[in-house]
């Protein structure tokens, strides 16, 4: 009881870090707007749901379309190219960060992406109910003078999620969100995220998680479509990309920044992998950037 009082007393005194954004908050200057939509990395979890409209993201590289109904989440580290504006789009963005999160009374696993879906389509009644549920938080942060208590704010935000989650996996059956196959494969993408640059092999990562190596290749398989090592590969050259896109930098910086001791077998690995040199991947970029 006691800590519960020191953690309620902490969020009356603390700032939440949670924002929302919808179409009626007025666009900033051209010039301001410019400087915005360059590519950043995000440093909170940012999610955003289209009322009505059309509008393209880009993020890791990827061009994701979005609509009416549709809903984009990302992820803290991931490289955001915000859109210009769109007219007639009506939507609403929240973006909070890890010890926002860490306040919430559980978990929920569609954070993590292990559908490899980073977009939610919602049936009727579930975007009214997800599309009131932005509105209200929308009310509440956006009073000045006398801010929403957060416990109340915490529990919107909650509620969000837990119908997030539930319409992530709503198209998956026969699969049981809290099975053990999912947690082991969410507990593997954590360990490639946190051990990303260390590199560790499969049979490392297997008897980290108390698996063998087959039953790691199947579950992996299961969730992502490839290998164990191939998922991991992947990840690596996403986060080569990225940290080229967000911070160009030399192919011997890079390579030591992944963990990989020879520069030049990491700039074939590059090659191989992506298809261009590094080189030509930053030429790439910056002829896209021009246009």
């Amino acid at each position: 009881m006691q800590d519960r009082n020191k953690k309620s007393e902490s969020l009356k005194n603390d700032k939440l870090s949670i924002n929302i954004i919808s179409n009626n908050n007025p666009y900033l200057s051209d010039d301001i707007q410019k400087k915005l939509l360059q590519p950043r990395r995000l440093t909170s979890y940012f999610i955003v749901l289209i009322d009505t409209g059309s509008i393209t993201y880009n993020l890791d590289l990827q061009d994701i379309t979005l609509t009416d109904g549709h809903l984009l989440f990302a992820m803290p580290n991931q490289v955001f190219t915000p859109p210009p504006k769109t007219a007639g789009l009506k939507y609403f963005k929240v973006l909070f960060d890890e010890n926002t999160l860490a306040l919430l009374p559980q978990q929920f696993p569609f954070l993590v992406n292990p559908l490899n879906s980073q977009t939610i389509i919602f049936d009727n009644a579930t975007r009214e109910r997800v599309m009131k549920v932005f509105e209200i938080l929308n009310q509440m942060l956006q009073i000045g003078e006398r801010p929403t208590d957060t416990e109340i704010i915490l529990a919107y935000l909650n509620s969000l999620l837990t119908d997030l989650n539930s319409a992530y996996f709503k198209n998956t059956e026969p699969i049981n969100i809290l099975n053990n196959n999912l947690s082991k494969f969410i507990e593997f993408k954590l360990m490639v995220e946190t051990h990303l640059t260390e590199q560790p092999s499969v049979n490392a990562i297997a008897e980290k998680l108390a698996l063998t190596t087959n039953s790691l290749y199947r579950i992996v398989k299961e969730y992502s479509g490839v290998s164990p090592k191939d998922f991991f590969t992947n990840r690596l050259m996403i986060e080569a990309q990225r940290k080229l896109q967000y911070a160009p930098l030399s192919v011997k910086e890079l390579a030591y920044e992944l963990g990989f001791n020879d520069p030049d077998y990491f700039s074939r690995f590059f090659k191989k992998c992506t298809g261009n040199s590094v080189s030509e991947f930053l030429e790439a970029r910056q002829d896209s950037s021009r246009e």
